[in-house]
This record gives structure tokens, C-alpha cells and sequence, in this order.
């Protein structure tokens, strides 16, 4: 006879306030094993429960209980609360933007001159608030993807050990592929935690991600390549624009300079 489980028609308990809960029970026949029992109840049972069917309260899978009631016939009751249970794990994102400070435009768009002062304006190939000085540039917002992961962790997996990969990775850029990133495109921002009263830990983690581009170009300097994380900065000389009869300022030289180390993230084990 082939294993059968039904949510009873007395089913879910309810209890709603400050530490919402709820418990469901089920009937298995067909067995007089109770591990396979307890696995039929596990498989027809729901790992979370929305309880108002609007995503503002969830409860999780807590336990679940067997009491044989009759010949290959056990009662199931499964308990569910606010509490994560060990190995789940929560996602958030926030794409609002970083910052950069730029020197380069990507085009120059319209230039406007005083005829008293020059006829043609002086072409700086690009560059943002020339002066006599040097380049003053301006700040824009740049794509920046943050994300962070909590998870539910057995203390057997957050040994001294795994602690101090948390330390060493702070701080470094993915070395290898990563959560469906590029090498070169995510910076871990470190992690935080704390043992819950079950004895498992919940750890939260931190990353930010930039994309890797290619084919940049500063003024006439082009095929320039740059991964998310390294830095792109702009010498600039003193030229002559003879159309203009003006002193201006060009880019010479582009520098793609590494300022965070690399590791491979897929250590973190998550």
C-alpha cells in the first residue's frame, strides 16, 4: 500500500499578536515506519506560511511531530513560527547608485563661446572644468548594485576558522565568478553575526557590485578595459589649440591603477 497524507480538516491553529504562529495537522497512512511517516508529512507540508496571504507576516517550519493512532495510521503535527530555522537564508538589494568623481565627459555636446574673448571655443577634448590649474571634473552617479544575505548557519559550520576567512575576505574583490558576477565586479563589505538562542548562528553579509567595462576611451586615448573595482584616472598636459589660439588642458595618458586586492569569494561558503 503506497503512502497517503491528508491535512486534516481541524487543521491550522493560528495564533496571531506579538509572536505569531501556527501548527498544521496531518493524517499519513499506509506505513508503520515512522521516519518514512515523518518524511510524507515533511514532502505535503509547506517550508513557509504566509498567514495573511499578503506577504507582511511569515512563519516558518519549526518541527514536526508523529503519533502512531492505529495500524500503519500516524497523526503529524507540524509547528511553524516567526523564527528562521538553520539553512535558510534572506535576500535584500539596493540598486539607488554610487558616486564618482569624473574628469572625462563622454561627448561634448554644444559649446557656447563670447565672441569678445574667442571665436572658436578651445577644444579640451572632453574635459570637465578646465582650468588654467588643471581639471576640476564633477561628481555623477554611477552603477553600484549593494546586496546582502542573511543566513542561518549550524555553529558545526561557523568554527574560528570560518570566522577568520569572514576577516580576510573583508574588503576583496572576487577573484572568480560569484553569485553570477564577473571576476572583478564584487566587493565584499564584510559580515556580522550573532548565536541564537537555538545554538545556530545568524550572519548577515554585505556586498557591493560594479560592472566591469571595456572599450573606454579619454579623449583621443581609446580601447581602454577597467574591471568594476580598479580606478581609472586621467594625466593631463598643456597643449596649444591653434584654431582657438588657447592654451588648453588634454588628456596624455589614462592609468588603470588595482586598489583592492582579489580573493575568491566562493569561500564564504554561501
Amino acid at each position: 500500500m503506497a503512502i497517503e497524507t491528508f491535512e486534516k480538516f481541524d487543521s491550522r491553529y493560528t495564533s496571531t499578536g506579538v509572536d505569531p504562529a501556527q501548527e498544521r495537522h496531518y493524517a499519513v497512512l499506509g506505513t508503520d515506519d515512522e521516519f518514512a511517516a515523518r518524511l510524507a508529512v515533511q514532502g505535503d507540508s509547506p517550508v513557509v506560511v504566509d498567514l495573511y496571504f499578503d506577504g507582511t507576516v511569515l512563519v516558518w517550519r519549526q518541527s514536526i511531530d508523529m503519533e502512531p493512532v492505529g495500524e500503519e495510521q500516524w497523526h503529524g503535527v507540524v509547528r511553524y513560527s516567526t523564527v528562521r530555522p538553520t539553512n535558510e537564508s534572506t535576500f535584500s538589494f539596493d540598486t539607488g547608485g554610487g558616486t564618482a568623481h569624473v574628469t572625462q565627459s563622454l561627448s561634448t555636446i554644444a559649446t557656447h563661446t563670447n565672441p569678445t574673448q574667442w571665436l572658436i571655443a578651445p577644444d579640451f577634448n572632453g574635459a570637465i572644468g578646465a582650468t588654467a590649474d588643471g581639471v576640476e571634473g564633477a561628481d555623477i552617479v554611477v552603477p553600484l548594485y549593494q546586496f546582502s544575505e542573511t543566513h542561518y548557519l549550524p555553529a558545526t559550520f561557523v568554527t574560528p576558522a570560518y570566522k577568520a576567512t569572514l576577516f580576510f575576505l573583508t574588503g576583496k574583490v572576487n577573484s572568480a565568478a560569484f553569485k553570477g558576477f564577473s571576476a572583478g565586479e564584487v566587493l565584499f563589505l564584510g559580515a556580522s553575526g550573532a548565536l541564537r538562542g537555538g545554538g545556530d548562528w545568524e550572519i548577515s553579509y554585505r556586498f557591493a557590485a560594479s560592472p566591469n567595462v571595456t572599450g573606454l576611451a579619454v579623449g583621443p586615448i581609446t580601447g581602454i578595459s577597467k574591471e568594476g573595482w580598479d580606478y581609472l584616472w586621467v594625466r593631463y598636459l598643456d597643449a596649444e589649440d591653434a584654431a582657438a589660439k588657447a592654451l588648453v588642458k588634454v588628456p596624455a595618458a589614462a592609468y588603470v591603477e588595482r586598489v583592492y586586492a582579489r580573493a575568491d569569494l566562493n569561500d564564504l561558503g554561501i
